[in-house]
C-alpha cells in the first residue's frame, strides 16, 4: 500500500519506503502528535524524531534493534512527554536545538545549530534552526541522493502555514526563515512531515506564502 502520511492516535503507522531510509510515521498522545522513525537500510540503524509521547508505543514501533538517536524539534512538552522512558530503555544519544535544550527535561547530550549534520548509519539529516514557534525549533532535512529531499519540520510549518506564533516578531522570524531556509534552497517536490497532522509538499504550501504574511499568521 502507498503511503499516504495519513495516521490516526491508536492506529496503525504508516511506512514511506525509500531507496536508502525507511520513515515509519506514528500519532501518539492527546494532541495527536507525529513521531517518526527513521532507520537506515544498509546498517538498519534507527533514528527517532520527537518521543512525544506513549513511550509503550513508541517502543513497539522501535522495536528489538533500539535506536542510536532521538532528535527533539522543539521545547514544547507535547513533544517530549516520552522522551525520558524512551532514553531509558534505549540509551539513545539525545539531539535539540541549542536555544531549546534548557526546556527540555532530559539532558541534550548535543546541542544543534543551525545547518549542523546529525548522522545514523549512512544517512545524514541537515538541521536548520527556525526561531519563532520557539527559540530553538529545528527542522530536518534529509537530501535523497535517488530523488527529492524530505523536511521534518516539528511544529514549524504544516498544511495551511507556520506553526502558531504569540507575537508579530515571532511570526515575522519563523515567516522569514521558512523562507531562506526552507521554500528559497528546496524544491516543490519536497516531501514535508510535520509535528501534527498530515503530511504536505513544498509546492501545495508555496503559493500561499504571500497570503500566510498577509494575514501574519
Amino acid at each position: 500500500m502507498a503511503y499516504t502520511g495519513e495516521v490516526t492516535v491508536g492506529g496503525a503507522p504508516d511506512v514511506h519506503e525509500l531507496r536508502d531510509l525507511i520513515i515509519t510515521k506514528v500519532a501518539v498522545g492527546a494532541m495527536n502528535n507525529n513521531a517518526y522513525l527513521l532507520r537506515c537500510r544498509a546498517t538498519d540503524e534507527q533514528l527517532l524524531i520527537d518521543a512525544a509521547a506513549e513511550p509503550e508505543t513508541l517502543l513497539e514501533v522501535i522495536g528489538g534493534d533500539g535506536i542510536g538517536s532521538v532528535v527533539t524539534t522543539h521545547q514544547h512538552g507535547d513533544h517530549w512527554q516520552a522522551l525520558p522512558a524512551v532514553v531509558a530503555a534505549t540509551g539513545a544519544r539525545t539531539y535539540a536545538g541549542r536555544e531549546d535544550a534548557a526546556g527540555i527535561p532530559v539532558p541534550t547530550a548535543t546541542p544543534v545549530d543551525d545547518l549542523d549534520t546529525i548522522a545514523f548509519g549512512g544517512v545524514r539529516l541537515t538541521a536548520r534552526h527556525l526561531v519563532g514557534h520557539t527559540p530553538g525549533s529545528i527542522a530536518l532535512v534529509y537530501d535523497d541522493p535517488h530523488g527529492h529531499p524530505h523536511v521534518f519540520t516539528g511544529d514549524c510549518l504544516f498544511p495551511g502555514g507556520p506553526g502558531r506564533t504569540t507575537n508579530p516578531a515571532d511570526f515575522t522570524s519563523l515567516i522569514g526563515g521558512l523562507e531562506e531556509k526552507i521554500f528559497a534552497v528546496l524544491p516543490d517536490e519536497t516531501w514535508v512531515y510535520p509535528g501534527h497532522g498530515n503530511d504536505t509538499t513544498l509546492g501545495d504550501e508555496r503559493p500561499h506564502l504571500g497570503e500566510w504574511r498577509e494575514r501574519g499568521w
